[in-house]
């Protein structure tokens, strides 16, 4: 949202194409307190004080925009087109809202149905009710909120390819920390490792928001585990260690990369934990080649399809159960995006693919006494789909 002052004529008119398309009369913008970021950024602006009172921005399939604001913030939606209707009681609320809804039949708002898509379910019931009261449907704006934030900018791809390179030179030296450490008889545990990756994110110019996960063994079988000062595990001599990190470049506009690895701290890792990185990495491999052939032959591909090929291939080899989250997730400035997420288990994503967007693959298996996950990004292009960064094809032996 740094340094933006509006939205433009010509993304309205762009807006406004895509909701004739879907035969919307509207989408409807709504926030409280800043609770909807994905309103900031897809109007392209940002508030010039505290939102303490509500705000609405409506653009109409044709037409000109109209805002709603309250006397105390009248000045809230300066930086928008379209006149704007001032209110100052309950009651001239909803009257603003009906005028603004007049002759509306169907329009977006950030909502969700049954919140299967919590990243794009930004607006409260109690405001849903209110909209459909005035005799309005209220409709998913996630496909829109996938086209108009969820795609990247040349410069956007950029960044993500440089966040890249910087992380994946930093992954390589976190790695061969341990190594050095146990082939010297010192110790490491998986704070120091953390702190060793936050540390290079730091001096490289990276940001993250949280994380990484470094972890051993059995804390490797949860998909969240994050050691602290407090709560770690030394690593040592036959152990499996997984390393998951993200970040992106410390700059307006810019985008993450995210990517996981898995390792053996020695020399002949026993048979079950190669063979369930080989399950883990077919899986993923599977996954990424159904992307790239639907780009590469123009194939409608929605994300819960890629989800059941990776999944289908994990459940035949018999560890279904041991894979209890999504393939993958959209990436964006933030590090969980607003685009179609790889999943037919944690809900149904029927968005579709579509082009300047990037997700993660990561499928995982998580057993008792380890857990294996391998996470690449891919971006989809007009006419291919690609892995932006390294590609971990063995299990790692450190």
């Amino acid at each position: 949202m740094s340094g933006r002052s509006g939205i433009d004529a010509s993304r309205i008119r762009e807006i406004q194409r895509a909701l004739r398309e879907q035969d919307l009369d509207g989408w409807l913008f709504f926030d409280h307190h800043q609770r909807d970021p994905l309103s900031y950024r897809i109007l392209r602006f940002e508030p010039g004080r505290q939102v303490t009172r509500r705000w609405y921005y409506l653009i109409p399939s044709d037409g000109e925009t109209l805002g709603l604001v309250h006397v105390i913030e009248r000045s809230m939606l300066d930086d928008l087109p379209g006149p704007k209707l001032i209110y100052s009681s309950w009651n001239s609320q909803i009257e603003g809202l009906q005028k603004m809804l007049t002759g509306k039949r169907r329009v977006a708002m950030q909502y969700s149905p049954n919140c299967a898509i919590p990243y794009v379910s930004m607006v409260d019931g109690g405001t849903v009710e209110l909209v459909r009261s005035l005799g309005v449907e209220v409709v998913s704006s996630a496909d829109l909120v996938q086209r108009f934030e969820a795609r990247w900018t040349q410069e956007g791809l950029n960044s993500h390819l440089e966040a890249g390179r910087r992380v994946d030179e930093i992954r390589r030296r976190a790695f061969r920390l341990v190594s050095e450490r146990l082939e010297a008889g010192t110790s490491v545990d998986e704070w120091a490792v953390k702190r060793f990756i936050l540390d290079a994110f730091e001096s490289t110019g990276l940001e993250t928001d949280h994380g990484p996960i470094v972890a051993v063994n059995e804390n490797a079988s949860n998909p969240h585990y994050e050691p602290t000062e407090e709560v770690r595990r030394p690593i040592r001599r036959g152990d499996v260690l997984l390393i998951d990190l993200w970040a992106k470049l410390r700059q307006p506009g810019s985008v993450y990369y995210d990517i996981t690895w898995t390792g053996y701290c020695g020399a002949q890792p026993p048979g079950e934990v190669l063979q369930v990185f080989e399950i883990v990495r077919e899986a993923r491999d599977r996954a990424v080649q159904r992307v790239m052939d639907a780009v590469r032959t123009g194939e409608p591909l929605r994300g819960f399809q890629v989800d059941d090929v990776a999944r289908r291939y994990i459940e035949q080899r018999g560890h279904g159960q041991h894979f209890p989250h999504r393939t993958g997730h959209s990436i964006g400035e933030d590090v969980r995006g607003a685009g179609a997420n790889m999943d037919n288990l944690e809900t149904h994503d029927e968005r579709r693919i579509i082009p300047w967007t990037c997700f993660s693959i990561e499928p995982g298996i998580y057993l008792q006494d380890f857990g294996i996950r391998s996470e690449v990004n891919v971006f989809v292009g007009e006419r291919e789909a690609s892995v932006t960064g390294e590609i971990q094809e063995r299990l790692l032996l450190i």
